[in-house]
């Protein structure tokens, strides 16, 4: 059991470091890196995505525990980048398809020639939550619980990881915004 869990910090651990080796996006912020994340226009909002645009990419996953994330935002990142197709404001959502597989959607700009973009249709309830990635499980529960108590019928979740481990342990929290389609 303790060799499990070594594992699944490994992974964790893995899943963002790799971010570290970027050049600095967001170079007026106080990091360079992710800008500081203000929750009070994300918790417990209606919100729609209509007019942005995502670039989309797939992240390999084992039980949910994404490997890749790392190696996939750096790619991405950096052609965003040398596009010139930055978002002024960073928003990508993480879609956990399947124990193996996930999505990952990054808002950019404009088009980039030769990789998929998708626009992501249709109304969200928001919920900000603050803590260890390993709670994640329960933030979704308590999630459909708040859809649910507002009368809602929630279809698919979105998780908007706002920074990456280092900004968040320079920020001192670790917000996770929850969007549950309606």
């Amino acid at each position: 059991m303790q060799a499990k869990i070594k594992i699944i910090k490994v992974l964790i651990k893995n899943i963002f470091f790799e971010v570290v080796l970027m050049e600095k996006l967001y170079e007026d912020s106080e990091t360079g890196c992710c800008p500081r994340f203000d929750p009070l226009p994300w918790d417990e909002k209606e919100v729609s995505f209509e007019g942005k645009l995502f670039l989309k990419d797939k992240i390999k996953t084992f039980l949910h525990i994404p490997i890749n994330f790392g190696a996939i935002m750096v790619k991405d990142m950096e052609l965003i980048k040398n596009f010139e197709a930055l978002a002024p404001k960073p928003l990508m959502l993480y879609d956990s398809k399947s124990l193996f597989g996930a999505d990952i959607y990054i808002e950019i700009s404009k088009e980039i020639p030769g990789k998929e973009t998708t626009k992501i249709p249709g109304k969200f309830l928001s919920k900000v939550f603050e803590g260890n990635f390993k709670d994640s499980g329960k933030w979704a529960e308590q999630m459909q619980k708040y859809a649910e108590s507002k009368g809602k019928n929630p279809e698919k979740m979105y998780f908007f990881y706002t920074t990456c481990p280092k900004c968040a342990e320079h920020y001192g929290k670790n917000y996770v915004v929850i969007f549950t389609k309606i």
